[in-house]
């Protein structure tokens, strides 16, 4: 190549890139927000979650959308984290719509309802079933927009100084429980209590309340229940799965530039998916390790089962009747959830239950003792 040629190419390429800089610049708008999460940076998963987004964010935007984000307490408290987005104080909070269940039970959609769908189940119907374009035509009345961003796939059922052997046990019981679980069981007689995360330990060590549910094993070895109360309960029916929302102010979303708009519902899905996983991957080991601790590992008796499961229909029922918010979305929920209920029958639970009860007759030294797959919905 002769030297004027390679000059002349070099001096386009410069031209060409000294011209795409400013452009690049141009449609990268410099944007900062405060994120405030419900959890203190001890539970590293529902934390976690917060601090990956805001990695993410940035990286895929070249910096040109940083979230800082901030834990329980720091801004505000943990239970008043929606408040803060939907007022202003903060552009963005990852939190639960059940902690605010006492202002309309409709929150509870953007979360989970006792006896509900699953983690795979409610993922889909949010994201293919109109879930999510029914929850954030109710959080806009709010000044809010939600994207789901986390989950604890299905929880245990708490920790209690005395065991449950009965319905009748859960009179008078002071039980820390967010979200529609709690207002059912109050009316099989337990008193809960809503407490943030980061409290719940000293109310239970004080005496304050006899019982305490957060999460699953990965998440309540952390804040160290264990230590006081022995009794480890499950299923967590109120939470069979708990999807943990990215509540947006409205203003500040509708201002965002689309492609940061797409890199944060990118980022969110990400997050998602590795919180997840890490539950997956550390609720196993965490519950051997409390189990060495002195953790007693028992399930809810049946009465007790019956009982809740009836009574959350009529509580759905009741509202569906009373809040034209709630049931706009139980119909979609609902029916959604009955649908589903007939698939995993025929494929998901025969597999899991096959493969639990071989896993179970392996360790006790009788393998290849065939277990019974469920029985599958007959038309």
């Amino acid at each position: 190549m002769k030297r004027r040629n390679f000059l002349s190419t070099a001096g386009i390429g410069s031209a060409a890139a000294m011209l795409a800089a400013p452009a690049l610049a141009q449609g990268q708008p410099s944007v900062t927000w405060r994120l405030a999460s419900s959890y203190p940076k001890s539970l590293s998963t529902l934390w976690g979650i917060s601090e990956q987004v805001s990695r993410r964010i940035a990286e895929i935007t070249d910096g040109g959308f940083q979230i800082q984000p901030f834990a329980a307490g720091e801004i505000v408290p943990g239970l008043q984290a929606i408040d803060a987005v939907s007022d202003g104080t903060v552009e963005c909070a990852h939190s639960l719509g059940s902690f605010k269940i006492g202002a309309d039970p409709t929150w509870a959609f953007d979360t989970s309802l006792p006896f509900g769908m699953n983690t795979r189940q409610t993922i889909a119907w949010l994201y293919y079933g109109g879930g999510r374009e029914l929850v954030n035509e109710f959080v806009a009345k709010s000044n809010l927009v939600s994207i789901p961003s986390g989950n604890t796939g299905a929880q245990m059922g708490g920790w209690y100084r005395k065991e449950i052997k009965s319905l009748d046990d859960l009179k008078g019981l002071k039980l820390r429980i967010a979200g529609l679980g709690g207002t059912i069981l109050q009316r099989l007689g337990v008193v809960p209590q809503q407490i943030a995360g980061g409290d719940i330990y000293a109310a239970l060590e004080r005496g304050t309340i006899d019982a305490a549910e957060f999460s699953g094993p990965f998440d309540d070895e952390k804040l160290g229940f264990q230590k006081v109360a022995q009794h480890y309960y499950y299923p967590g029916w109120w939470e069979g799965t708990a999807n943990v929302g990215l509540y947006i102010n409205l203003d500040k979303w509708n201002a965002l530039p689309k492609h940061y708009q797409a890199a944060l519902e990118a980022a969110c899905s990400e997050a998602m998916s590795h919180c997840i996983a890490r539950y997956d991957n550390g609720n196993p080991d965490a519950l051997l390790r409390l189990v060495a601790e002195g953790a007693q590992v028992h399930a809810f008796p049946d009465d007790v089962l019956a009982a809740a499961f009836t009574e959350s229909r009529k509580l759905y029922d009741e509202y569906a009747a009373s809040n034209e918010n709630f049931r706009k979305i139980y119909e979609s929920w609902s029916a959604y959830w009955a649908r589903q209920q007939q698939w995993l029958r025929v494929a998901e639970l025969p597999y899991d239950y096959v493969n639990s009860a071989q896993a179970a007759a392996l360790a006790a030294g009788a393998a290849g003792a065939a277990a019974a797959p469920a029985e599958a919905p007959k038309n």
